[in-house]
């Protein structure tokens, strides 16, 4: 019997290039035009993708992954934004290609295989790359990291910027923490007078509430969106003990409860066949003003290990590398936790592949987009260590990114002589 999961993925199709559309010859966004040549098209499984060819290309190809995992429905356009913020690996003469992936929504492996399909058109297209590359931009970390352990043998390198990189089992157990913690200060998520359901499940498949109504719903009961003197009392005390307990900035409290929502019912529901994979049984919450209140009313749920299994088939890494590869990542990222690094480099160290990898991070506060001076550094220092086989330091980085910001701007925020801590230092109740 075929596991549910890998149908529900769609992850049994053929890798196939020959039957892909043609590219179409595009206007490049981001004001490349003059430094490169670009192309659009379609693949196979109807994922869409971009090319970026510099007129002077250094002959190394970057494998995009993108982030999300993005629910809305997908277009031609829907990763345009990925050329833009990473445009400047194409003015240094890297190739650039990126694809949507075939559909909407959570599938680890499903995405990296379609980045795989994309290099498989790259090369029938513009012939073998002297290097390639695979770069994943926040969820896409989680892409990347996986697909360089499926697909590593057509690699010679690996990037990954602000990744989530505790894989599926990992990345979203604060966010089931959030949706607990939150409904029982809150109660409005659902409301008492709507359809009760557990709220591992996100939402109900056939509910109609939009991202909006969420965030209404969030500054309803904590004043979120509102400057903190205009806030009530109890407002007040609601995001303080929300916060407190699930550590993560306020200013993204709505971004963080959407994953929790929307993302959960695809993944869970979708993807799992309706089963969870989440469990917070046991987990002592803490850091609110009453935390044995909390620890008697809060919603408690069980996973089910069939869907831990199947989520852990999709995006968890046994710790498999065995080519160059750099991370980046901004200490106070508030969507990606920098903590995820702890825990891909103990896995490695553990798997004996640590020294595959150089981590660097940078004192920025954001999350999708970093200085063009630093993502210059990291992707010239891998292809130098990949050339040369003489291994860089995150001092080396920093050096180098300062002289890339002459030409590329944005300064450069790397700060040497950070260590993440363990993801359970940071995702408080599960301490």
């Amino acid at each position: 019997m075929k596991r549910i999961f890998g149908m529900a993925l769609g992850v049994t199709l053929s890798l196939s290039a020959s039957v892909a559309t043609a590219q179409t010859a595009a206007s490049c966004p981001a004001g490349l035009d003059p430094v490169a040549q670009c192309y659009k098209g379609q693949d196979a499984n109807g994922a869409f993708y971009w090319i970026a060819m510099p007129k002077q290309w250094n002959h190394t190809l970057i494998m995009h992954s993108h982030g999300g995992p993005r629910l809305s429905a997908i277009t031609q356009e829907s990763n345009i934004e990925d050329l833009q913020r990473f445009a400047v690996t194409v003015r240094q003469g890297y190739a650039w290609a990126g694809s949507t992936y075939r559909r909407p929504g959570y599938g680890v492996r499903m995405a990296a295989e379609d980045t795989e399909n994309l290099r498989q058109i790259f090369v029938a297209r513009f012939g073998q790359p002297a290097r390639s590359i695979l770069h994943g931009q926040s969820w896409g970390g989680n892409v990347a990291a996986k697909g360089i352990e499926l697909y590593g043998k057509q690699y010679d390198g690996m990037v990954l910027t602000n990744g989530m990189l505790g894989g599926g089992s990992l990345n979203y157990l604060h966010r089931a923490d959030l949706r607990a913690v939150y409904q029982y200060y809150c109660g409005n998520h659902p409301r008492p007078d709507e359809p009760q359901y557990p709220l591992w499940m996100g939402l109900p498949l056939d509910s109609t509430m939009k991202s909006k109504e969420l965030a209404a719903r969030v500054n309803e009961c904590t004043g979120v969106a509102l400057p903190a003197a205009s806030r009530t009392a109890q407002q007040q005390r609601n995001l303080d003990d929300i916060l407190g307990v699930i550590r993560i900035p306020e200013r993204t409290l709505v971004s963080h409860l959407n994953w929790a929502t929307f993302t959960f019912r695809d993944l869970v529901q979708r993807v799992l066949g309706g089963r969870n994979p989440f469990s917070n049984r046991g987990v002592v919450y803490h850091g609110s003003h009453d935390d044995a209140a909390l620890n008697r009313g809060v919603q408690r749920f069980d996973a089910d290990p069939q869907a831990v299994a199947d989520l852990a088939h999709d995006s968890d890494m046994a710790g498999t590398l065995n080519v160059p590869a750099i991370s980046l990542h901004a200490i106070d990222d508030p969507t990606a936790l920098v903590e995820y690094e702890s825990e891909y480099r103990n896995l490695l160290r553990q798997a004996g592949h640590g020294d595959k990898l150089v981590q660097v991070f940078s004192d920025e506060h954001d999350h999708s987009k970093l200085a063009d001076a630093e993502y210059a550094a990291v992707f010239d220092s891998l292809s130098a260590w990949i050339d040369k086989g003489k291994k860089p330091t995150p001092d080396s980085i920093a050096a180098d990114c300062v002289k890339q910001s002459q030409q590329f701007g944005g300064g450069c925020h790397i700060k040497t002589g950070f260590v993440p801590q363990s993801l359970f230092s940071r995702v408080n109740p599960r301490k």
